[in-house]
């Protein structure tokens, strides 16, 4: 088992997060949410540029790993554009990209985005959907679901993986923020980190975010090696993604303290755009809900048993 992405992989994303930031980096997201319907020729172009539609991570693992390091590096800038949706999408249909739904009022974060949508459930069943109304709050848009096939099994794995990969950039931006804010910031004389209450809160952090980035790689070579049980391996990291999520968001802004829910400060834009990948298709409780039901009596192998 060889967990660690590939040094082509990891030289993509990081050529990946210097585009972003050329192309507008922080700013991209609030021109997004003024303009939802600007999504597409704001982020675009710079995505065809990296050869981004060229990937195929169905069918090869290098393009698979690429996939996932370019999503870790959306996530870093908070990127304005449903990517791993898109680099999701099912081979077999004619579509531009899938949407993992559940619950009764399913949605995505695809407002603004003129493309070609599928949708899967845990249970399979795939859908064409027709994206409806105005964009809500984190460019969200309720969804139309038309049944197609229950042929989604396979395809449901990396629709749930490539989001914990977006949130998992996040996480790292989220971090490396905080630890450059209190080593700013003084108190009594002293930087912020130098206190040992905020040492123990980062080093919380810290843990969550590499622990989750250990079992994204699992999770990504549970795929690629067509492991049995790559459902339950996703469902297991959407599991820990959220678990850690909640730990460093809570950490980051009781460290930021007021400001960091401010717009004039970063780690607010991280904050919210990280909110419909937690939130959907379900949260916690409901995740954990579908992984005891699919992952049953036989529990989970690998680094999640």
């Amino acid at each position: 088992m060889i967990l660690d992405l590939s040094d082509d992989a990891v030289e993509f994303g990081r050529q990946a997060r210097h585009a972003f930031e050329s192309a507008g980096g922080d700013r991209l997201v609030a021109r997004a949410e003024a303009a939802p319907q600007t999504r597409e020729a704001l982020v675009g172009p710079v995505l065809a540029a990296l050869g981004a539609w060229d990937l195929d991570p169905r069918s090869d693992a290098d393009d698979l790993e690429a996939a996932a390091a370019l999503c870790r590096s959306a996530g870093y800038w908070a990127l304005p554009y449903p990517l791993a949706e898109r680099l999701a999408a099912p081979a077999d249909l004619d579509v531009d990209g899938l949407i993992v739904v559940g619950g009764a009022r399913p949605a995505g974060a695809v407002a603004g985005v003129e493309s070609r949508w599928a949708a899967v459930t845990v249970d399979g069943a795939r859908h064409r959907v027709t994206v409806l109304g105005d964009a809500l709050p984190g460019l969200v848009a309720e969804l139309r679901l038309s049944p197609l096939d229950d042929a989604g099994a396979d395809d449901l794995p990396l629709g749930l993986v490539l989001p914990c990969w977006t949130l998992l950039g996040i996480l790292d931006r989220a971090v490396e923020l905080t630890v450059a804010h209190v080593t700013l910031r003084t108190q009594f004389g002293r930087p912020l980190s130098a206190f040992q209450g905020v040492q123990f809160q980062l080093t919380d952090a810290e843990v969550e975010r590499a622990g989750l980035e250990v079992l994204a790689k699992h999770a990504l070579w549970s795929i690629a090696t067509g492991q049995p049980g790559a459902t339950e391996d996703a469902l297991a990291l959407r599991m820990a993604a959220l678990e850690a999520a909640d730990v460093v968001f809570r950490v980051c802004h009781q460290l930021h303290g007021a400001v960091g829910f401010c717009d004039e400060t970063t780690l607010s834009w991280l904050s919210r755009v990280s909110l419909p990948l937690r939130r959907l298709p379900f949260g916690l409780s409901g995740t954990r809900d579908h992984l005891t039901r699919v992952a049953g009596h036989h529990g989970l192998a690998g680094l999640f048993a």
